[in-house]
């Protein structure tokens, strides 16, 4: 019996049963010292016939293979007798030798077989039907399964199997080596190692405290992570020496010289704004930088129009379409065709789509080639809804290649530019500074650029605030259209989102068909009110199929009407634990079939089906849900719209709940009834911007649930959480100061 109750068992393996090589869950047999059979199931790399293992875990009932052990936690080792090797070897474990080649193997060399392949393959040539190309084949192969076990069981206690694979996928043989060098190189190179953990595989290897490796790695974490997450692409350089520094309870002198260190390698760049010095990680910088310069240089580059003709063409879509546009719209045209970088603004129903069909119409008619994108596929296809003209998302457009499962790279690029003569980007405040800077590099000279978004909601979700410093500079022609066009009868979504925009209490009197206030006097009352509305009160109001319509958006993850809660809450009501639904837990999720769940970042090499076609790429914000878990394979398969794509379980922290998602996670989407719970959660996210994005994600309905106060407190919070950017500093400037040394 092992530790807290666990089975421990130790055996040798008979059979691999199943193996799935990309996340190392594998089912196998072995015999145990006692002589009985026992059928272990888990994540367990790289177990060959012959290994010998020592397993932990509990006992289960599988419907196909009956009584299992699910590891928990395992060691193993190479067979040491000559029995063993030669089980070892028969399995096929080695490229290159099969059973009767490995008789062949241990009859000559027996003990001492596995010291010969590693080092003495030339001695596997004396053999005959071995060559010496053929040996040193089989040497190579068998170094690299014993470099990837060396990795997985050195580091076990810390990095899981399936990431000590990728690990060694990328690095192979000097997998080893580089972690002992620079621990912290894996927060880099390798999403999912945090920096903690990093640090735990440090300690391990006695790297001290303040060693500059370490003071070093916690900067660079802490600016592409923290930072990066609060949106920042520079912090001042003050705050990030010790903000890191009482963080590993270090001296601040120690990070000055770890920060000099930092840029004297390139790793960081440094510029001032505003008599203030900030810190770069570097390819942060370098976006910025070329933002700024590619962006003037467009805007200068491309040919004008004559005012004449401007007008008659403006004129003659006017007479094609039977429509007047109002002064602001013509404006907005006119930029456009004027300008080689324009921006168009607006909240709601104030006919930024009534625009955009102007330009495409007139752009068209002239013979020039033009593109429609979005940063998300939702607003990708309301975009083509809206228009009539095929959109796609920013990365198809750039044509995103994903491979080995971690880089991600566009084609399209200043080696191979985009056709397009007119490139129009809906919901331009999603765009981060990385996205817009590969964007750049794919535009052709002489091309025009229209950015359209709403500059009132939130910014991107990734460091950088674009759209923002764009029209803060003051550089480029912007439009911002204010009067209402779209406005259905008692309709109140866009009136109240037009009012909270303006700092104005929205009508809550519940006396309109789409916009309605239920008052509830604690947080526990908001919930389970939320979780009434979806389950039983909507579905019976606008029939069943308005269940999955329903998005309740969340200005947070926690407190009891968070994400994370509310997810929990609305699993028991809508999808609730059943014998006919498979479920496989995850750390402290458990997802089940029919889950409503969501992708959590840009995964390019994802491969879907789609009625017959196949495609790549689930998207970050995607929702899609569980149809099918195979626990014995260690398989999810979701649709995503239609998209129907497999993930394995080392995936699986791609991936959340999403009955209830956060208002930053739905930009770019709509839904035909938003839920939005008005609780007691941090003043930072209680604003009014964050607010009015969440009223305008809907299309039919709106339902406040919770305490009136928090509408109030939204409305008249006008904060902006702040953001390090350097992008409008550049552009004003024209080029970048101060960038030198600490």
């Amino acid at each position: 019996m092992g530790q807290n109750g666990n089975i421990e068992i130790s055996g040798v393996v008979d059979s691999v049963i199943f193996e799935n090589r990309e996340n190392g869950y594998t089912i196998c047999e072995i015999e145990t010292d006692d002589g009985q059979p026992v059928v272990l199931a888990g994540s367990m790399s790289y177990i060959s016939s012959g290994d010998r293992i020592k397993a932990i875990g509990s006992w289960v009932i599988h419907p196909t293979y009956g009584k299992q052990l699910r590891v928990t936690s395992y060691e193993k080792h190479l067979p040491e007798d000559k029995d063993g090797i030669l089980r070892y070897l028969s399995s096929r474990a080695v490229k290159g030798i099969g059973p009767r080649t490995a008789v062949k193997i241990v009859d000559k060399f027996g003990d001492e077989t596995f010291d010969v392949i590693e080092n003495r393959p030339d001695w596997l040539a004396e053999i005959n039907g071995i060559s010496k190309k053929k040996a040193l084949e089989i040497s190579a192969a068998f170094k690299e399964a014993s470099g990837s076990r060396g990795l997985i069981m050195r580091f076990r206690d810390y990095l899981s199997d399936a990431m000590s694979m990728k690990i060694y996928k990328k690095w192979g043989g000097s997998a080893v080596d580089r972690i002992r060098e620079n621990p912290y190189i894996l927060c880099d190179e390798f999403r999912g190692i945090s920096f903690a953990k990093a640090d735990a595989v440090a300690e391990s290897l006695g790297i001290e405290k303040n060693s500059p490796l370490r003071l070093c790695g916690a900067a660079a974490a802490y600016l592409r992570n923290a930072a990066a997450k609060d949106g920042h692409t520079c912090v001042p350089l003050d705050f990030l020496k010790t903000k890191v520094a009482q963080l590993l309870d270090v001296s601040p002198d120690d990070m000055q010289r770890a920060l000099v260190d930092m840029t004297v390698s390139g790793k960081i760049k440094t510029a001032v704004y505003k008599e203030t010095r900030y810190v770069y990680l570097s390819d942060f910088y370098r976006a910025e930088k070329y933002t700024a310069e590619r962006l003037l240089a467009i805007n200068s580059q491309c040919a004008s129009f004559d005012e004449g003709d401007i007008d008659r063409l403006i004129m003659k879509v006017e007479r094609e379409s039977s429509l007047v546009y109002d002064s602001k719209q013509r404006s907005a045209i006119h930029s456009a065709l004027g300008s080689g970088v324009m921006i168009l603004t607006g909240g709601p129903g104030t006919g930024k789509t009534t625009v955009i069909k102007g330009i495409i119409s007139i752009f068209s008619g002239l013979g020039m080639d033009v593109a429609l994108a979005a940063p998300t596929g939702r607003a990708a296809k309301r975009m083509s809804e809206a228009t009539s003209f095929e959109a796609s998302t920013v990365h198809r457009l750039l044509c995103m290649e994903y491979s080995d499962g971690e880089v991600g790279r566009f084609t399209k690029n200043e080696n191979d530019r985009l056709d397009e003569d007119v490139i129009i980007i809906d919901e331009a405040s999603m765009i981060d500074i990385l996205l817009m800077e590969a964007f750049l590099r794919a535009v052709k000279p002489g091309a025009r650029i229209i950015l359209i978004g709403d500059s009132d909601q939130l910014p991107s979700v990734g460091a950088g605030n674009v759209l923002g410093d764009l029209i803060e500079s003051g550089r480029f022609n912007t439009v911002k259209l204010t009067k209402i066009f779209r406005q259905d009868g008692d309709s109140r979504i866009i009136s109240n989102a037009h009012a909270i925009n303006s700092g104005v209490m929205p009508d809550i009197s519940n006396k309109s068909k789409d916009f309605f206030f239920l008052s509830r006097p604690d947080d526990a009352d908001t919930a389970a009110t939320v979780c009434e509305l979806c389950a039983k009160r909507l579905p019976k109001k606008y029939g069943d199929d308005a269940r999955g319509k329903i998005q309740i958006l969340t200005p947070s993850k926690k407190g009891v009407c968070g994400t994370e809660n509310l997810n929990v809450m609305l699993q028991e009501c809508l999808n609730p634990r059943d014998e006919g639904k498979k479920e496989r837990r995850f750390r402290d999720i458990v997802f089940r079939e029919g889950d409503r769940v969501m992708q959590t970042r840009n995964n390019y090499a994802l491969a879907w089906e789609k009625d017959g076609v196949e495609g790549e790429g689930i998207f970050n914000g995607d929702i899609g849900t569980i149809e099918k878990i195979d626990n014995s394979e260690g398989i999810f398969v979701i649709n995503f719209d239609d998209r129907i794509c497999e993930y394995d379980v080392s995936s699986l922290d791609e991936l959340e709940h999403a009955w209830a998602v956060t208002v930053h996670k739905s930009q770019g989407s709509e839904y035909p009834y938003v839920i939005f719970p008005l609780y007691s959660c941090a003043p930072m996210l209680l604003t009014r911007n964050l607010f009015y994005t969440a009223v305008t994600r809907a299309k039919k309905m709106v339902i406040l649930v919770g305490k009136r106060w928090v509408v109030s407190q939204m409305v008249e919070n006008e904060r902006h959480a702040v953001r390090y950017t350097g992008l409008c500093d550049m552009l004003k400037r024209n080029s970048e100061r101060g960038e030198d040394k600490i």
